[in-house]
């Protein structure tokens, strides 16, 4: 039996570019052609993908580290050099995506197909026949490919559905599920243990469906983490309607009505928004004499409030159907389709938000070292070959022509120091 896991940290690696390469034309009747190294293919980009067959993170507790393949480098003749190919890492629907690095919410993914790209590749970079020019007609440098990006990500999922079943431990949820698994209308379930949420889809006569969520039992302190609760209680949050389940034969020592205003107090400390979820209760355990004589006066109270009551027993069956006709019916009065609504192109292909950009700047770290940030002059020093004298001059002017050395003698440096920029020193 598979254990249910709704939550996973992952790191995300998108390809590195290929290098451009130092290539000339060579033929009889052109010995010294001009440069003609192709540049190098892009890295392959790292995508999050809704697949609808997947219920669970569990795939990532054993794997936590995802790569895209790198850009192969150019070759002679101006050929670039293929593209890496990327990464599709498939999630369940209502995976919620946070990024570690940005520290915040980025995606909600519920809809099957769809997509975020969540890591670019890196470029690839030039070949010689790309710097070529009138001054330089025969380049003997090239540009490394560009690194592709990493980013750590935080994967939360709360489960889709339509009905989430609430409740002390041992009011009957999982009998419940039980029951509606094995009566009409059919119902598929997918099993998990019984301190994991357990889901039920419902197809009724019409072929429409009603997804039911047995979410593990709540007690007092929910909010705060006892028993888990806290990592349950989010399971709750995407729900159309509760069903709340009390245990109308009290043979645990505990009062129904009790159990009931504890289990809202927990629901509303969790977040507000799931005290204002329409509830219909569920008198569980009519099988039993206890339960029989106490229905009455629950009813009654509960009534009073204005609630929809059912006294059921998930052991034998007895006013399930009635239950699930009820149920079926509000989720219709809500909207409910057997067919969610077609999201637009936009909601299907997503993308992660870029990290901060950091202007240029200069500063010294020692009495012998100076540095340069900024995103631009970092990524341009990861593509340099430092090993081609031909490359580092190319670079020299680049950093003239984009202010870095006018902020590094602002800064205060001297004859000798060393510079670190990025990867390069």
């Amino acid at each position: 039996m598979s254990p249910f896991i709704d939550e996973a940290k992952i790191t995300v690696r998108a390809g590195n570019g290929g290098d451009g390469v130092v290539s000339f034309r060579r033929a009889a009747l052109e010995p010294k052609g001009g440069p003609n190294g192709g540049d190098g293919g892009d890295g392959g980009d790292v995508y999050l993908e809704v697949k609808d067959d997947m219920r669970t993170l569990l795939d990532f507790q054993y794997r936590n580290i995802f790569k895209a393949e790198h850009g192969r480098e150019g070759t002679s003749k101006r050929h670039r050099g293929r593209s890496g190919e990327d990464m599709v890492i498939p999630v369940p629907p209502g995976t919620t995506v946070y990024d570690l690095d940005l520290d915040g919410q980025v995606a909600d993914l519920i809809y099957p197909g769809q997509r975020m790209r969540v890591a670019r590749g890196g470029s690839g970079g030039m070949g010689n026949a790309s710097f070529a020019t009138p001054s330089r007609q025969a380049p003997r440098f090239c540009q490394l490919g560009a690194p592709g990006e990493e980013r750590h990500l935080h994967l939360e999922l709360k489960l889709l559905a339509d009905v989430g079943i609430v409740g002390y431990p041992n009011v009957g949820k999982s009998s419940f599920i039980s029951t509606v698994s094995a009566a009409k209308p059919e119902v598929a379930a997918y099993p998990f243990t019984t301190l994991q949420p357990n889901l039920g889809v419902v197809q009724f006569e019409d072929f429409t469906t009603m997804v039911i969520a047995d979410l593990p039992g709540l007690i007092v302190g929910a909010h705060e983490g006892v028993g888990l609760g806290d990592q349950f209680l989010r399971h709750v949050e995407r729900t159309k309607l509760l069903l709340h389940m009390l245990d109308a034969s009290e043979l645990e020592g505990r009062e129904a009505l009790q159990d009931f205003r504890e289990i809202n107090h927990e629901l509303e400390m969790y977040d507000e928004t799931l005290a204002d979820l329409e509830q219909i209760l569920a008198l569980n355990k009519m099988d039993l004499p206890d339960a029989r004589e106490n229905e009455p006066e629950l009813r009654e109270a509960l009534e009073a409030e204005g609630y929809e009551v059912f006294a059921i027993s998930a052991a034998t069956g007895e006013g399930v159907q009635a239950l699930l006709d009820h149920l079926r019916e509000r989720l219709f009065a809500k909207g409910h389709e057997v067919e969610p609504e077609k999201p637009d192109e936009k909601q299907m292909e997503l993308e992660i938000p870029p990290l901060p950009w950091r202007e240029m700047s200069a500063r010294r770290l020692d009495r012998e070292t100076m540095e340069v940030t900024g995103t631009r002059i970092e990524r341009l020093a990861a593509t340099v070959d430092m090993e081609a004298d031909e490359a580092v001059a190319w670079f020299q002017d680049q950093l003239e022509e984009q202010g870095v050395m006018k902020a590094l003698r602002k800064a205060g440096v001297e004859e000798g120091d060393t510079v670190i920029i990025g990867p390069v020193e």
